[in-house]
């Protein structure tokens, strides 16, 4: 069964860092780009980050660049999202979504339906 499996969210204090893992398994991430994605409540969906399938490119959302980083171990069929300094309004359901791709950049304005897998996602909440 080819899947996506999000971990990581919780509950973190403003200024604080989380760390977001995506795992594949049932295919091998390698040939795949990865975005990963958030949708707070009454919002739709945004990109937040995106990787390409080597780890070379790498792109962020506006809101996001300078506090967050996407790396990826291949070996280890895992992405992640390194979030520092995060804010209330980093609050929502994270999801990580992967694509097969021969480019050698990500896209980040690539729709949601334009991804092959997805994951179930993972609540982040920012508060005090």
């Amino acid at each position: 069964q080819l899947q996506l499996v999000e971990s990581g969210g919780g509950l973190v204090q403003p200024g604080g860092s989380l760390r977001l893992s995506c795992a594949a398994s049932g295919f091998t991430l390698g040939t795949y780009a990865i975005g990963w994605f958030r949708q707070a409540p009454g919002k739709e969906r945004e990109g937040v980050s995106c990787i390409s399938k080597s780890g070379g490119h790498t792109n962020y959302a506006d809101s996001v660049k300078g506090r967050f980083t996407i790396s990826r171990d291949n070996a280890k069929n895992t992405v992640y999202l390194q979030m520092n300094s995060l804010k209330p309004e980093d609050t929502a359901v994270y999801y990580c979504a992967a694509y097969p791709t021969v480019m050698t950049e990500c896209v980040l304005s690539r729709r949601p339906y334009e991804y092959d897998y997805w994951g179930q996602g993972t609540q982040v909440t920012v508060s005090s």
